[in-house]
């Protein structure tokens, strides 16, 4: 057999005996809880700029990004950056591929650091809501003729914005790509631990779950939400159908 294949089965094999592992998933669910509480995502950087991400989240989206070598990426939400340096340097490494940043307020501390940095030249950012219609409208007119595209959404988690995203985005995503849906585990914390507008029962997974109840282009990789256990972004790998 080829040795490939077999690692690949026997990782398909062992991915799917964890969702029957209630151990393994309630020792993950606790460590969910307990690390997000203590803002743990906050301690890893990506090539000097902090990136606010799991450690797992991160090996997740480079298997994609790597699997699909997209030509496009777009992101809502920028923060320091550490995201946009990040998917920026495995695009650098497949040899293609460009980014779309979008924010409401680019701190400009934070773009200045940005575009001094060397990922910068596969990267652009746009200050504005992202689901501005005219900034929808220029990211659209960016994509067109992108022969892979994928989208990711962490800017601001409540429902409704989020789902807004989903609706506005949703058809920059090519067959077989990805719709990202950050903090999606926000619906699976204790009720009151975000000083911030959403919380359980609103949230960017009650969007996701609206929006695939209304879409079926889209489906959940049950596979990395399998494997990765702790995340940030639970039933969020929404993968476009072929």
């Amino acid at each position: 057999m080829d040795p490939i294949k077999e690692f690949i089965d026997e990782r398909k094999k062992r991915i799917a005996s964890f969702d029957q592992n209630a151990e393994l998933k309630k020792a993950a669910h606790e460590f969910n809880v307990v690390s997000n509480r203590e803002k743990y995502s906050y301690n890893f950087s990506w090539m000097g700029r902090p990136i606010i991400q799991y450690p797992q989240d991160m090996i997740a989206m480079q298997e994609i990004i790597w699997d699909l070598k997209p030509d496009l990426i777009v992101e809502t939400g920028i923060a320091h950056g550490g995201s946009l340096i990040y998917y920026a340097s495995i695009l650098e490494l497949i040899g293609k591929g460009e980014i779309i940043g979008i924010d409401i307020d680019i701190r400009e501390h934070n773009r200045q650091e940005i575009e001094k940095h060397p990922m910068y030249k596969r990267i652009s950012m746009i200050q504005g809501s992202s689901i501005d219609e005219a900034i929808v409208k220029e990211v659209s007119a960016r994509a067109a003729g992108k022969g892979t595209v994928m989208v990711c959404l962490d800017s601001n988690h409540t429902h409704d914005h989020v789902l807004a995203e989903l609706k506005l985005y949703q058809h920059l995503v090519t067959p077989g790509s990805y719709l990202v849906v950050f903090d999606t585990i926000i619906e699976e914390m204790p009720a009151g631990m975000y000083d911030r507008p959403w919380d359980v029962g609103n949230n960017a997974m009650t969007a996701v779950n609206e929006f695939l109840e209304e879409n079926k282009d889209f489906e959940i990789d049950t596979e990395i939400d399998h494997k990765l256990l702790i995340s940030v972004a639970p039933k969020g790998y929404l993968r476009r159908k072929k």
